[in-house]
């Protein structure tokens, strides 16, 4: 089941992976990969990446050089940026919540005791006497928080008899009506603390874009998204992964209908055909083959353009189409689409750049296929339900 050669970009991302995991073992990493742990530490080891394990004591035999001078002095600046780095990454999750002054004081109490409220009022640009204020009136904060704890279970009330519909302009209305004197700024601020919003409609990310003059292939899939025997029917399509920059990267893939395996990937910045061939071309190195195999996709101009069909077509692959606009015609697609989002960012809306959003969906697609269990596998992975039906299928190969 595993590869005995594996492309450079492969062990590149791998390395770039153990080194993301302060936490995680050589072992564990290669288990997510699905590769030997001596591999991935020969790897490590030709990369020059170990991490470091602890300190040595060392006891200089003679004063430091003014460059050892140097250099220490600059390692501890490093160390220091690094510090206020992860300082201010931390403080990014409590900013997005309701006063950012008093938000930037709980991250203070909350983290004084590892940082130190000399070092965290600095970064963070407040006065230590006002943090300090604000420690000391805890009493009467917290006496605010009961009476708005109050209005929150008003507020669940008439959002729940409204089926949810209602925003802060018609809760106002109605705890108005009740004899409530409030203000509507106090119920906004009361909803965003307890995740409550009124029904909008929200803009969609568009991945399909159907080119009208293109060529279509017949629905070969017919909605059955079950297969008999492995490498003989695929789903394929694309997502996007948001950035917190606004921009986006797109992920390709192809996935095996008998078990479930991502067969082939590929991520780039862009929607071009290159994309979808890049991921049928992954799936041809995982395989070794995929003559005779159908791949169902939607109208996408991306699957729909001649480089996908002469990919195809090299490949000995039939292409298959689902109907104009029906996202149920690929619903293996877009239920592991929204699966893989939903583990990856975890609540988050977006990551925070694309080396970040790369690792993570490294980590994340390998073990997808090597550790994570599906239902309709009897609890098992993809490569587990693959062994077990005595197959000649190898371990994945990331798309450059």
């Amino acid at each position: 089941m595993v590869m005995k050669h594996y492309p450079p970009e492969f062990k590149a991302d791998a390395v770039a992976l153990y080194r993301s995991r302060p936490g995680a073992t050589i072992r564990q990493v290669a288990a997510d990969l699905g590769v030997n742990p001596e591999t991935l530490r020969n790897w490590v080891r030709a990369a020059g990446a170990n991490r470091p394990r602890g300190r040595r004591a060392e006891i200089p035999a003679e004063p430091p050089t003014p460059l050892e001078a140097e250099n220490a002095a600059l390692r501890k600046k490093v160390r220091e940026l690094e510090e206020e780095r992860e300082i201010l990454r931390k403080a990014a999750k409590y900013f997005g919540r309701g006063d950012a002054l008093v938000n930037r004081f709980q991250f203070v109490a909350d983290h004084q005791r590892r940082f130190g409220v000399k070092r965290l009022c600095t970064i963070l640009g407040i006065a230590r006497s006002s943090f300090y204020y604000w420690r000391n009136t805890a009493a009467s904060r917290a006496a605010r928080q009961a009476a708005d704890a109050q209005l929150a279970a008003r507020i669940r009330t008439v959002h729940h008899s409204s089926d949810g519909t209602y925003g802060v302009p018609r809760i106002t209305a109605e705890l108005r009506e009740d004899g409530e004197r409030i203000n509507h700024k106090r119920v906004a601020r009361v909803m965003q603390a307890i995740g409550i919003a009124g029904l909008r409609l929200r803009r969609k990310h568009h991945t399909t874009i159907a080119d009208p003059a293109a060529a279509k292939a017949s629905d070969l899939i017919g909605r059955d998204f079950t297969a008999t025997a492995v490498n003989t029917k695929y789903v394929g399509d694309i997502t996007y992964l948001p950035l917190t920059s606004g921009k986006f990267l797109y992920l390709a893939t192809v996935i095996d209908l008998a078990s479930r395996r991502l067969a082939g990937w590929a991520i780039a910045g862009h929607m071009r055909a290159e994309l979808v061939t890049d991921a049928l071309a992954a799936a041809e190195r995982c395989r070794g083959s995929l003559t005779g195999a159908v791949i169902h996709t939607d109208h996408g101009a991306q699957y729909t353009s001649r480089a996908f069909a002469n990919a195809c077509h090299r490949a000995s692959v039939i292409q298959s189409m689902s109907a104009v606009g029906s996202s149920a015609d690929n619903a293996l697609a877009e239920s592991f689409n929204a699966t893989c989002k939903r583990e990856t960012l975890q609540g988050r809306n977006a990551w925070a750049d694309d080396r970040e959003a790369r690792l993570d969906l490294f980590h994340w697609l390998h073990r997808y296929n090597t550790r994570r269990r599906h239902s309709s596998l009897g609890q098992r992975s993809p490569i587990a339900y693959e062994t077990a039906l005595d197959t000649t299928s190898t371990t994945l190969s990331p798309a450059a």
